[in-house]
C-alpha cells in the first residue's frame, strides 16, 4: 500500500469514528438522531435529528454533515445546505422544515466541543432571496 493510500485509509477510519462518536453522543443526550445512508449524487448528509424544539407540526429536521480534518468552512456549509435540500426533496418536505449544518470535529476535543457551521439564512430559516 502506498503512503497516500495508507493516509486515505486512516482518514476514512477517523471520519467514520467521528460520525459514530457524534451520533452516539447525541443519542446519549436523548436526541432522536439517525444515520443517513449515502444516496449517490444526491447525498442527504450523515445524520438527521428530529428537532426536539419544534412545538407544532410539521416536524422539523436538522441534517448534519459531519466533518473531521482540515477546516474548509465555505465548502462544508455549501455541502450541508445542499444535502438538507436533498433530504427535504426525497421526503416531499417543505425545505423550510429542514435545516442543514456542518458539524466539524475539533482536534483532541469531545464531540460537544465541535464547531457548528451554517449560514445566517439557514440558521434563522429565512430561505434565499
Amino acid at each position: 500500500m502506498t503512503d497516500v493510500a495508507a493516509r486515505n485509509k486512516r482518514n476514512r477510519a477517523n471520519g467514520a469514528r467521528w460520525q459514530s462518536d457524534l451520533r452516539n453522543g447525541l443519542r446519549g443526550d436523548g436526541l432522536d438522531v439517525e444515520r443517513l445512508v449515502l444516496t449517490g449524487k444526491e447525498d442527504e448528509g450523515d445524520h438527521v435529528i428530529r428537532d426536539p424544539w419544534a412545538l407544532t407540526p410539521p416536524p422539523k429536521f436538522v441534517v448534519i454533515e459531519a466533518k473531521a480534518g482540515v477546516l474548509h468552512p465555505a465548502e462544508f456549509v455549501r455541502q450541508a445546505v445542499l444535502e438538507a435540500g436533498h433530504f427535504a426533496k426525497h421526503r416531499g418536505l417543505d425545505r423550510s422544515a429542514v435545516q442543514g449544518i456542518a458539524v466539524v470535529k475539533r482536534k483532541g476535543m469531545n464531540w460537544r466541543d465541535a464547531y457548528v457551521l451554517t449560514t445566517l439564512g439557514e440558521f434563522l430559516g429565512l430561505g434565499r432571496s
